[in-house]
C-alpha cells in the first residue's frame, strides 16, 4: 500500500486516500481510500471557479436534495452520485462511492476471458450491441429481455431524478453507465459534470452514438450564439431513448445503411445530424441496415424486418416512435424520462416466458394475438393463457379501462399497484405495499387467482365474495373486483388459445 495522504473536504472532514493512482481517465486520475469504500479523482488541470462553483454545489444543495432526501438510499444504487470536494496541492478532487460489486465482471469473456476483462467494470458499453453480446461475453454475464427491461427502468429513473432537481447528465452514454444483467441492477456514473440551465454550462457535447441531432446540426457556430444547440435535459432525453433502444434490440436507432457523403466525417455528421434518420422508419426505409455488410454476430437483431421494435409491445412502440420519428429532431415531443418509466413498468406485465427453455431472451411481450409466439425463438406458445384487463374507479365510482394489462404464467404474484391505479412501483412504493396481494397458479388445468391480502375481493361474474386465503378460478370474460375505493381496479378477464 502507497502512503496514505489527507486533506480537509467542502464540509470539513478529513478524508484520506491512497497516493497510488489505480485508474486515469480523459479528466481525472483516481485514487482509493484505505478501506476502499470510496475514490478520490483529482482533476488534472486546474479547475477554473465557474468549474468548482458547480462542484459545490453537486456535492452540496443536490446532493441534499436528492441523497440526503428520504429516498436517498434508493438513490445512492441507481445514481454514483458525487458526496464531496476537496483540494490538495492546487488541484480539486471529487469524492465519489466505490462501485457496488457486483458491477465488476465475475466470468469475463468467452475463450478463457481473451479479453481480460474478468475484474473490471461492467461499462455499459459491453452490452449494448449484438457483436459484443455474441462474440465476447459469457451466457452467464448477458441476461434475458427481464433484464434489460429491469435496467431501463432504473436507467429511466435516474434521469427523471436529476431532471425533477432541474439536472442535465449532458453525457449520458453507454460509456457513463454500470450494468448487471445477471443482478438486473444498473448505475449512473460520471455525474460531476451535471449541467444546471442557466447557471452552469456543459464541460462536453456528449458521446458520439448518444449526442443530439441539433446539437451536431449547430456545433459549428459560437458557443455564446443563441441558436447554438448545447446538452440539456432535452438533449438527455434523446440519450436515454437510444441507450434503452439499444438494451432492448442491440442495434443504433440512426445507424443503417444510408451514406450521405463520401467524405467519413461529413458523412458522421449527416448520419448522426442534420439527416438523422431512424433505421426502422415505416415510411422512409432508405436507412435501413445493410444486411450484407453486417457480421454473423450482428444477426438476427440488425434484421428490423424479423425483430422490428415493434415486438415490444404498445407502450414501448409509442415511445420509440416519438423518441426517432416524432422528436429526433423536434426535441420537445421526445418522451420524457417518467414516460419511458411507466411505459416500461406497463410492458413487464406483458411479458410470457417462453417455453423454450434454451431460448437466447427466455421471455417474450405478448402481442395480443391469439396464437402468442416468442420473435426470438419462433417457438409457439400453445397453453391456455389468462390475459386481466384492467378497469379502476373514479370519483363517481364508475370503473374506466385503465389501457393496462397483466399477463398470467405460473406462480405469477399480483400487487397492489395492480390492484389500485393509484399507487405506483417506483422509489416511492411503501413497504407494506411491496408485499404481494396474491399469486396466480394452474390447478388441475384450471388457472386461479390466490387472494393473500385482498379484502376486498369479489368474484362479481358469480356474484361471491372471495375471502383472504381462498382463490377464484379465472374463466373467459369473469370479472373480479379486486379492490373498492377511489382508484380500485377490478379485472375482465381474457382467455388466449382457448379450445
Amino acid at each position: 500500500m502507497g502512503k496514505i495522504l489527507t486533506a480537509k473536504g467542502l464540509q470539513g472532514i478529513e478524508i484520506e486516500w491512497v497516493d497510488k493512482c489505480i485508474a486515469s481517465g480523459g479528466m481525472k486520475d483516481v485514487y482509493f481510500a484505505p478501506d476502499k469504500s470510496y475514490v478520490v479523482g483529482f482533476y488534472r488541470d486546474k479547475l477554473d471557479e465557474v468549474s468548482k462553483s458547480r462542484l459545490r454545489d453537486i456535492v452540496g444543495i443536490y446532493k441534499n436534495k436528492i441523497i440526503d432526501s428520504p429516498e436517498g438510499k434508493y438513490w445512492e444504487n441507481i445514481l454514483c452520485y458525487p458526496v464531496e470536494m476537496l483540494e490538495y496541492n492546487g488541484l480539486t478532487a471529487v469524492v465519489v462511492p466505490t462501485f457496488r460489486s457486483n458491477f465488476f465482471f465475475e466470468h469475463g469473456s468467452v475463450n478463457d476471458d481473451f479479453l481480460g476483462i474478468k475484474g473490471k467494470e461492467k461499462n455499459g458499453k459491453w452490452f449494448a450491441s449484438a457483436k459484443n453480446q455474441n462474440r465476447f461475453l459469457d451466457p452467464r454475464e448477458r441476461g434475458d429481455l427481464l433484464s434489460y427491461l429491469r435496467i431501463s427502468i432504473l436507467l429511466a429513473r435516474g434521469v427523471k431524478r436529476l431532471h425533477a432537481a432541474g439536472l442535465a447528465h449532458s453525457d449520458l452514454s453507454y460509456n457513463n453507465v454500470l450494468i448487471d444483467p445477471a443482478g438486473k441492477q444498473a448505475c449512473i456514473v460520471d455525474i460531476d459534470g451535471l449541467v444546471v440551465p442557466g447557471k452552469y454550462p456543459p464541460d462536453v457535447v456528449g458521446t458520439p452514438d448518444f449526442i443530439a441531432p441539433e446539437v451536431i446540426k449547430t456545433k459549428h457556430l459560437d458557443r455564446d450564439d443563441e441558436n447554438r444547440k448545447l446538452p440539456s435535459i432535452f438533449t438527455d432525453r434523446h440519450a436515454l431513448s437510444v441507450l434503452i433502444y439499444m438494451y432492448l434490440l442491440f442495434r443504433h436507432p440512426l445507424r443503417g445503411g444510408k451514406i450521405h457523403n463520401m467524405d467519413v466525417q461529413k458523412d458522421e455528421e449527416a448520419t448522426m445530424g442534420f439527416s438523422a434518420l431512424f433505421i426502422e422508419h415505416p415510411t422512409d426505409k432508405s436507412n435501413r441496415p445493410n444486411l450484407n455488410d453486417m457480421h454473423p454476430a450482428e444477426l438476427p437483431y440488425a434484421d428490423v424486418d424479423l425483430l422490428p421494435y415493434t415486438i415490444l409491445g404498445p407502450y414501448l412502440k409509442e415511445m420509440i416512435e416519438r423518441a426517432f420519428i416524432d422528436g429526433l429532431h423536434n426535441p420537445i415531443k421526445r418522451p420524457t424520462a417518467d414516460e419511458w418509466e411507466n411505459a416500461l413498468v406497463k410492458t413487464v406485465d406483458l411479458l410470457q416466458p417462453c417455453p423454450n427453455k434454451n431460448c437466447s431472451h427466455k421471455w417474450f411481450v405478448f402481442d395480443n394475438k391469439l396464437s402468442p409466439h416468442c420473435p426470438y425463438c419462433g417457438t409457439l406458445y400453445t397453453e391456455e393463457l389468462p390475459v386481466l384487463n384492467f378497469y379502476s374507479s373514479r370519483t363517481d365510482n364508475k370503473y374506466l379501462p385503465d389501457n393496462y394489462r397483466l399477463m398470467v404464467y405460473n406462480n405469477q404474484y399480483l400487487y397492489r399497484w395492480h390492484t389500485n391505479r393509484l399507487v405506483f412501483p417506483n422509489e416511492k412504493l411503501s413497504e407494506e405495499d411491496k408485499k404481494p396481494t396474491g399469486y396466480f397458479v394452474k390447478i388441475k388445468n384450471k388457472w386461479v387467482l390466490v387472494n393473500q391480502n385482498l379484502p376486498d375481493m369479489k368474484d362479481l361474474t358469480n356474484d361471491r365474495d372471495v375471502p383472504i386465503g381462498k382463490h377464484v378460478v379465472l374463466e373467459e370474460d369473469s370479472q373480479i373486483l379486486l379492490e373498492r375505493g377511489n382508484g380500485g381496479r377490478l379485472v375482465y378477464v381474457q382467455m388466449i388459445n382457448k379450445e
